[in-house]
């Protein structure tokens, strides 16, 4: 036991350090950059993206200005899942030399090219580019507020408009990006460090006097004569045989903020409020619960426990009502308990997965510089885990007297992970059929299946080895051969309302900050308060551990000893309420228009569903486990 334990450190100790050394690689704005005047500042293009079709696409998909070659950046397997796809540019500056009216280059649209802009201007499709690790943003006032100034994530690729006097509406294009660079100087190196990336995009239809060649001067915006673009006064429309010229202009700006904090301004909560009133209401449903729980225990039980074990003649004890009349059926093995234990180890690994990522998120290793690095730290988390889900699920198949502990094994190693992967494929064919950047590559595919096959099922086998091998757990009290028969229940204790009752507090603990989940998953912003996220998971935990074990004390004095599943179904129908809320999300916050990327959508949000139940119905089952052992075991059995 003393070596298994130690094997289980090690592994885990393994798994720690090799997760720090895999951070420190994919933490690219960790490191900061210094950049001395004139060197070269390398604008890299990221993946177009719309909160209307949730559908990415690559840049270059659409018929933008191209370097020379196209190169991609390294990626890491989140970056991938994610649709990230990260490439270099034509826009080049040179640290802290402004340019003014720099032409990238010109095109002629053929009739699929305007039909490409127009689609995404229709879309709502926003262009993403990223410096210094940093991303492009759009600084926009709020009319509400004086001095304040949100921050939108990648500039429009166009607009719809109509000329004056006209109805007719037409497509505008963005085709001369006004970028600010700030940075913040040292000086005593005189080398700066970049803290900003902001964009003011604009539409002009350009103007050049004779033939166009290498050498034009547009008559628009001339460097020469200080004249800049301030409006998209005369915009260039997109149209079939349309010439449009694509330009930029780049200012440097010094500012006060250190390199440290230079994300702050991007994650600027202005509703942090929320998030506490979303705290204390959790902690209103706890405080209930808990004065509940303690009720039953300190109270109820301690009056029960002293009774039952006061009954002295065998008339007495004839009498006896209540939980204690079940001590010969309360451990009975449950219908389909092979299935309970699958559930209850794939929830263990649930529950270790988002502990340990919890904890990463926590020390800043998941910070929003790291792109793709969350999604990375799930996946290879979840991987290892299954150490753990083969343990737990093997140690409860011993406990209801299994012998098979392989076919055990099998099903807890491949029944969540392959439902999971068959909505995913189904998603991402459709995903691949739109042609979107999105759509996770065959040889990623292949890699995520290696992980799975190569790693996480022999993980899963060395866990349940080692529960296996250990003794089963006692019973506190022994099983009748013959099982009694449960009494009538009243319409308040029927399993099925019971079960959707118990899942009403656990999810009104999170739905606040679920709004916010949603948010930055679906409207592409970023969620970074993992401050927040840990209190509100602890508040989770307690409250599916203290509803179950209230509904299961209620379930047992009413003479019902088939809590097993009702005690794992209790906490866990809290996913129908999130998966309810998901679709209350739906049509109120997203405009959502292709009926394919509601279909994505809603796979996504089913997959979530899934993993929330599996992962509270876990907690309330062992809630459920530990509190019947615990009752019983304090009576004495004749």
């Amino acid at each position: 036991m003393a070596g298994h334990r130690f094997d289980v450190a090690w592994t885990f100790s393994l798994v720690a350090l090799f997760f720090l050394r895999a951070h420190c690689f994919y933490l690219p704005g960790v490191a900061p950059e210094d950049f001395k005047k004139g060197d070269p500042l390398l604008v890299k293009v990221n993946k177009l993206t719309s909160t209307k079709t949730q559908l990415p696409y690559s840049y270059y998909s659409l018929p933008f200005c191209q370097p020379e070659h196209i190169v991609d950046s390294a990626e890491n397997l989140g970056e991938v899942l994610r649709g990230d796809r990260i490439e270099n540019s034509p826009y080049v500056f040179k640290m802290r030399e402004p340019q003014m009216c720099n032409i990238v280059c010109r095109k002629i649209l053929d009739k699929k090219a305007a039909k490409a802009f127009k689609e995404k201007i229709n879309d709502e499709y926003r262009v993403n580019m990223i410096l210094d690790n940093l991303p492009l943003v759009v600084p926009i006032r709020r009319p509400d507020q004086e001095n304040a100034v949100v921050y939108q994530y990648g500039y429009h690729v166009g607009l719809r408009g109509q000329y004056a006097g006209s109805k007719e509406e037409k497509h505008f294009i963005h085709n001369h990006l006004t970028f600010t660079v700030k940075y913040h100087k040292d000086p005593l190196s005189g080398s700066a460090r970049i803290v900003g990336f902001e964009v003011k995009p604009f539409s002009v239809k350009h103007e050049y006097e004779g033939e166009w060649n290498e050498k034009t001067r547009l008559t628009t915006c001339d460097p020469h004569a200080k004249r800049a673009v301030t409006s998209s006064e005369s915009p260039q429309e997109v149209e079939e045989k349309k010439e449009i010229i694509f330009t930029y202009d780049v200012e440097f700006q010094e500012s006060d903020i250190k390199w440290a904090s230079r994300w702050d301004t991007y994650l600027l909560m202005a509703d942090d409020q929320i998030h506490w009133f979303s705290i204390v209401n959790s902690l209103m449903i706890v405080l209930f619960l808990s004065g509940m729980v303690a009720m039953i225990m300190l109270r109820t039980l301690y009056r029960d426990i002293s009774k039952y074990n006061q009954l002295e003649t065998q008339e007495e004890a004839q009498e006896e009502t209540g939980w204690k009349l079940l001590h010969g059926d309360v451990f009975r093995p449950p219908a389909n308990s092979d299935l309970l234990c699958v559930y209850v180890g794939t929830g263990v690994q649930f529950f270790g997965m988002i502990l340990v990522m919890m904890i990463f998120a926590l020390l800043g290793f998941l910070s929003p510089s790291n792109r793709g690095g969350l999604m990375t730290a799930m996946l290879l988390l979840w991987v290892f885990m299954g150490l753990f889900a083969g343990y737990s699920s093997a140690r409860l198949y011993k406990l209801f007297k299994g012998t098979e502990w392989k076919k055990i094994t099998l099903k807890t190693a491949f029944m969540f992970p392959a439902t999971v992967f068959a909505i995913f494929f189904v998603l991402n064919a459709l995903i691949w059929g739109q042609k979107s950047s999105g759509a996770v590559p065959f040889g990623t595919m292949f890699a995520l299946v290696l992980l799975w096959f190569g790693i996480s099922v022999p993980l899963v086998f060395v866990g349940s080895y080692f529960g296996f091998k250990k003794p089963a757990t006692e019973d506190p009290v022994k099983t009748n051969k013959i099982p009694r028969q449960i009494p009538e229940q009243a319409w308040y204790m029927n399993p099925a309302f019971s079960i959707l009752i118990g899942g009403i507090l656990p999810f009104g603990a999170v739905f606040i900050e679920l709004f916010f989940i949603l948010t930055s998953i679906w409207l592409h912003q970023f969620y970074y308060i993992f401050g927040f996220l840990f209190i509100v998971f602890v508040i989770l935990i307690i409250t599916c551990a203290e509803i179950t074990v209230v509904l299961c004390y209620f379930q047992l004095c009413n003479e019902d000893y088939l809590w097993w599943w009702r005690s794992y179904l209790t906490s866990g129908s809290s996913a129908f309420y999130l998966f309810l809320y998901a679709a209350f999300y739906f049509f109120t916050k997203l405009e959502i228009t292709k009926a394919v990327s509601g279909v994505l959508y809603f796979g996504y949000m089913l997959i979530i569903s899934y993993s929330f139940f599996v992962l509270t119905g876990t907690i309330g089952f062992y809630a459920c486990f530990w509190f019947t052992r615990l009752i019983y075991s304090s009576v004495k059995i004749d």
